[in-house]
């Protein structure tokens, strides 16, 4: 039989930054779309991995220079190559012992229910009676929480002591019975500063709306998300003024760029996913930085985060004549010279 400690190891060595483990009974009292047991009945323990996302991937958006990285780095190639990777060889760990595993890197887009968790309109139908609409959808973050990797902040992010908010998560349901971590109790990181509100530039996260549930027998809660607008604004995206109409968005003329974006249209997808131009300024970067200057996560920097006044765009019309440069500029200086017959040898 494997160990619980054995299972952690494993996971350490195959790529994971951190590993927690929760008993299934934690998840007693989830809605049947987001229950593990509906897909493994005989479920007993639910492995949850950590992924750091890299400091230094938020760099080249915080200087203003460099966006692609968090979205390729940070986001889908970690998401959707590495930690996958990592969660598939755990997996073979467990089947070689006799127990079914399955693994999970990333949400997929077959689940039944949109980001708010409503039933995605006419997507699916339950195969029988009483089994819920496919896909099932297992929330990682969630269960990331119960598997006592962190706490959920109030921006609804994972919350880890090593990292805040810079972790993504991979889960593995298997038949095997582990010991189970504790689970952290609400407020041991997130303060509720409110630095994820202040600075999310959609105004997506509100702060006099919040959502309380029971998670493994604590109360947990946080801002009420609106998931919608966090799809359009994280991209870069704002809303135009009435009268106005904008070719931010390639499906609607209701969107301009706004003052964290730089280009004029959204750029394109990295590994199935990104284009998050704003970088998770509220959610992720604000919400670092507090737990930062707090000093409470144990992944230490010798410099902190942002040493100066963050840049903003300008899209009016005088902005953007100003900034048109006037002629080609070469991506090197350099000098040419017509060659000279007594420069041939």
């Amino acid at each position: 039989m494997i160990t619980s400690k054995q299972i952690k190891e494993a996971a350490l060595r195959l790529g994971a930054d951190i590993v927690g483990i929760g008993s299934i009974d934690r998840w007693k009292d989830a809605p049947p779309q987001m229950d593990p047991k509906m897909i493994m009945p005989r479920a007993k323990s639910i492995i949850a991995m950590g992924f750091r996302v890299f400091r230094g991937s938020l760099r080249g958006i915080e200087e203003g220079t460099y966006f692609s990285n968090y979205s390729a780095m940070g986001y889908g190639g970690l998401t959707y190559v590495y930690m996958p990777m990592t969660v598939i060889n755990m997996c073979k760990i467990i089947e070689d012992a006799g127990y079914e595993a399955i693994p999970m890197g990333h949400q997929s887009d077959w689940r039944a229910i949109d980001n708010e968790g409503f039933l995605k309109e006419q997507f699916s139908r339950p195969v029988e009676p009483g089994k819920p609409y496919p896909d099932v959808m297992v929330h990682l973050r969630i269960a990331g929480y119960l598997c006592g990797l962190g706490e959920i902040g109030y921006s609804k992010m994972l919350l880890t002591p090593e990292f805040g908010p810079r972790v993504r998560v991979g889960i593995i349901i298997t038949e095997m019975e582990l010991e189970p971590d504790p689970i952290m109790e609400p407020g041991m990181l997130c303060n509720k500063c409110m630095a994820c509100v202040r600075e999310c530039p959609g105004n997506c996260i509100p702060k006099d709306k919040i959502v309380k549930v029971n998670l493994g027998g604590k109360e947990v809660e946080w801002g009420d998300i609106d998931t919608k607008k966090c799809g359009k604004y994280f991209c870069g995206a704002q809303e135009v003024e009435e009268g106005q109409t904008g070719e931010y968005l390639e499906d609607t003329d209701k969107y301009s760029p706004s003052a964290i974006s730089p280009f004029y249209k959204r750029p394109r997808k990295l590994y199935r996913t990104g284009q998050a131009v704003c970088g998770a300024k509220g959610c992720t970067r604000a919400c670092m930085i507090s737990l930062e200057k707090r000093g409470v996560l144990k992944n230490k920097f010798e410099h902190p985060f942002r040493t100066k006044p963050l840049w903003s765009m300008d899209w009016s019309e005088e902005g953007i004549a100003n900034d048109r440069p006037a002629e080609y500029i070469p991506p090197y200086s350099r000098e040419v010279k017509d060659k000279k017959e007594s420069d041939v040898d």
